[in-house]
C-alpha cells in the first residue's frame, strides 16, 4: 500500500526527532528571525496542536478544540493585536508527543498547544509560556485487575507514550518504592489505552486529567479506574521557540491578562467541569489547589 504524503510527512519528522538529541541546542534551532516577524512574513500564525489530549488540544469532526486551543486562541487575538491585523489566519498543524518540539525548533509552527510539560530538559530546546495547569500522573487500570496501588505495578507491565515525560516519573516513583514495573512504549495515547483495554499492559501511565478524558470516551469506561496515588507532578505550558523573548513576553502577558480577568478560571469550568464535544460528557475535575496558586502567582519555573 502506497504511504498517503501525510504518512510520509510524520515519518520524516520521527526520523529527524531521532536525530534531534544528537544536535546541539543553537544549531538545531535553526531560526534566527523573531517569531512575529515570521508571522508577518508567513501572512498567517501557525499553531501546533493535538488530535487526542483530552481536553487539552483534541479533534472534535475536522476541527482542533480543547482548553489549550481556547487560550491559544487569546493568545492568537494579542499577536493580531501587536502586528495591525486582526484578520490574519490561523493554519493548524497536527502535532504529537515525538514532533512536537521539533516543530517549533524549525520554525514550523510559532505556539504549541497542547499538553506539554515544562522540563528544565526542554527548556534546552525550546521556550515555555508561565503554567497554564499542573496534571498528576497517574495509572489507568482495569477494575478486575486487583491493582489497587502504586506499589501493587511492581513486575507489571506499564504502556506509556513515546516523546513524553511519564517513564521517568513511573521509574522514580517506583525506585522510591524499592520495585519496579516493564515498559511498553506506544506511538500515541490511543495506542496506549489500547494496550490497556486489550490486556497487553496491566497499566497506562499519563497525566491524569488525559486519562480522564480518554477514559471517559470509552464506552465500558465503568470497568476502568485510576489509582488514587500519583507518581508525580507536572506542569503544562505553551511551547515557543527559544531565545525570542519579546514573543514570549508577549504570550506571557496575554495568559497573565486572561488569568487576572477570570477568563482562564471560566476556560476551565468549560472543559473540566461542564459538558464537552463530542459526546457531551462533563469529566468533573475541580480545580487544585495548586493551579489556584498558579493563577494568583504566574511562574514559568519548570521541573526537573
Amino acid at each position: 500500500m502506497r504511504a498517503s504524503p501525510r504518512q510520509l510527512l510524520e515519518f520524516a519528522l520521527l526520523m529527524l526527532a531521532a536525530w534531534l538529541p544528537l544536535i546541539p541546542a543553537a544549531s538545531a534551532q535553526g531560526v534566527t528571525m523573531p517569531t512575529l516577524d515570521r508571522i508577518r512574513q508567513n501572512g498567517a500564525i501557525y499553531v501546533g496542536h493535538r488530535e487526542s489530549s483530552i481536553p487539552f488540544s483534541y479533534m472534535a469532526g475536522d476541527e482542533p478544540v480543547g482548553y489549550s486551543m481556547d487560550l491559544c486562541q487569546g493568545i492568537v487575538g494579542a499577536i493580531r493585536g501587536k502586528l495591525g491585523a486582526p484578520a490574519l489566519p490561523v493554519v493548524y498543524v497536527p502535532a504529537n508527543s515525538s514532533t512536537r518540539l521539533l516543530l517549533l525548533m524549525t520554525g514550523a509552527i510559532d505556539l504549541e498547544c497542547g499538553s506539554t510539560t515544562n522540563t528544565r530538559t526542554r527548556q534546552n530546546q525550546v521556550a515555555f509560556s508561565v503554567t497554564t495547569f499542573v496534571s498528576g500522573i497517574k495509572a489507568l487500570v482495569r477494575k478486575d485487575s486487583g491493582l489497587e496501588r502504586l506499589a501493587d505495578l511492581s513486575g507489571k507491565v506499564v504502556a506509556t507514550t513515546a516523546g513524553t515525560t511519564t517513564e521517568r516519573a513511573v521509574r522514580t516513583a517506583m525506585a522510591g518504592r524499592n520495585a519496579s514495573v516493564r515498559f511498553k512504549n506506544a506511538r500515541d495515547h490511543g495506542e496506549s489505552l489500547t494496550m490497556v483495554v486489550s490486556r497487553q499492559a496491566d497499566a497506562f501511565a499519563l497525566d491524569d486529567a488525559v486519562l480522564a478524558g480518554l477514559l471517559a470516551g470509552l464506552p465500558d469506561r465503568d470497568q476502568y479506574r485510576l489509582l488514587e496515588e500519583n507518581f508525580g507532578l507536572e506542569p503544562y505550558a505553551i511551547g515557543l521557540r527559544k531565545d525570542d523573548p519579546d514573543f514570549k513576553k508577549l504570550v506571557d502577558d496575554a495568559l497573565i491578562a486572561m488569568m487576572g480577568s477570570g477568563e482562564m478560571e471560566r476556560l476551565y469550568e468549560k472543559w473540566f467541569m461542564s459538558p464537552i464535544p463530542p459526546n457531551k460528557i462533563n469529566l468533573r475535575i475541580p480545580m487544585s489547589d495548586m493551579l489556584r496558586g498558579m493563577l494568583r502567582n504566574p511562574s514559568d519555573a519548570g521541573i526537573q
